[in-house]
């Protein structure tokens, strides 16, 4: 008896290891039967089917999928409903719904995210019918039609920054909403839009961050400096004073500030260095102690090809030059303070905070990430 018991035991922990490398989409559409239900992978420029099922009358149905080591995107789909869900680890999610109005009347539950997503799509579907409500607005004139759309728009995109994506751009629903749609419109423009590019930019360095590998992160980011770039060149040629064709790309998302000296500093012009970007604030108790630190790393590594970019936030300019006089690295100064888009580009929740970056331009990381700053930094000098 103990042989088969020690069996079964052995047999019981497999099954719970096979459950544990795996994901699980599962739960019932009522209303739906002898309909199929696609499973499918929203991919960065395709979507394809995982599995099917046709629905009897109770309409119970369960999918599972790999474990996924950085969110991933998923779809249930009977015709042209559609509930949106998304991945991260190995998660449970249950969503129950009714066909077919399943697209706007279902629960989920097992996963933040895909209730984040659930409420984007809700909102997503209203803005569109109040859009078409004032198109069809006889009273209105296509000038005022149009400017009451996008003003509509522009609230929506507000919500959505301040509600959604500023506050946790690492999550899967902020990636979501990126991508959300008016029409064929993209309701947040990367490609030429100075405030959009930002957005992309912030969710960028956190993917950057937390999903270093992941093939949707270094798509945003791609996104974000082809945006900046574009930015560039209409402003060059504007101008008619820069040369275009020198306008260049890093794999960072850009900082330009005047130093305490009255130089433009910009971080891209530093590829080729093992750079530590910190955010600082001088008028701190914690200051002191923070800046002896950065001496003794500039000290010792500088040589070897490490630079400080330290951007202060400090809202009395002539006590950060007083502050910043003898220090040796680039130090510039936000005048927005803790008001500045550069602190939600680079999603910095809180100061101080520094990024390490490396010779490529790459960011590899950012304070909660390293255990030894200085043992990293070593690394990266060699």
């Amino acid at each position: 008896m103990k042989k088969y018991a020690v069996i079964a035991a052995v047999a019981l922990m497999g099954l719970a290891s096979c459950s544990e490398g795996k994901f699980h989409v599962e739960g019932n559409i009522t209303g739906a039967k002898d309909s199929v239900l696609y499973f499918e992978q929203v991919g960065i420029s395709d979507i394809s089917v995982v599995d099917s099922v046709r629905l009897d009358g109770d309409g119970d149905f369960a999918f599972s999928g790999e474990r996924q080591e950085a969110p991933e995107f998923y779809r249930l789909r009977i015709s042209d409903q559609i509930i949106n869900v998304s991945i991260d680890s190995t998660e449970t999610v249950t969503v129950k719904a009714q066909y077919p109005q399943m697209a706007t009347q279902y629960e989920v539950s097992g996963s933040e995210n895909c209730q984040k997503i659930k409420e984007l799509a809700l909102r997503q579907i209203d803005l569109q019918q109040r859009a078409i409500a004032i198109s069809r607005n006889d009273a209105l004139s296509v000038e005022a039609s149009n400017d009451s759309i996008l003003a509509i728009v522009r609230q929506y995109k507000d919500e959505v920054k301040r509600q959604y994506i500023f506050p946790a751009p690492d999550k899967a629903y902020a990636y979501f909403a990126l991508f959300q749609a008016l029409g064929d419109m993209l309701l947040f423009n990367p490609r030429t839009n100075r405030d959009d590019i930002k957005v992309f930019a912030a969710v960028a360095t956190s993917w950057d961050t937390y999903y270093p590998q992941a093939e949707r992160g270094q798509n945003l980011h791609n996104i974000a400096i082809e945006g900046m770039k574009n930015v560039r060149m209409q402003d060059a040629s504007g101008a008619q004073t820069i040369d275009a064709s020198k306008i260049r790309t890093t794999g960072i998302i850009d900082i330009e500030l005047t130093d305490n000296h009255g130089k433009t500093r910009r971080l891209t012009d530093l590829e080729g260095k093992v750079v530590l970007l910190d955010f600082h604030v001088f008028a701190t108790e914690e200051s002191p102690a923070r800046i002896l630190l950065l001496r003794e790393l500039y000290n010792k590594y500088h040589a070897q090809g490490l630079e400080i970019y330290q951007v202060s936030l400090d809202p009395d300019e002539h006590f950060w030059k007083q502050q910043t006089a003898s220090l040796p690295w680039i130090s510039v100064r936000e005048e927005q303070g803790l008001a500045s888009p550069t602190l939600a580009i680079y999603n910095v929740q809180a100061v101080p905070e520094y990024f390490l970056i490396d010779r490529n331009s790459n960011i590899v990381g950012r304070s909660q990430s390293f255990k030894d700053v200085e043992q990293s930094i070593s690394q990266l000098c060699r």
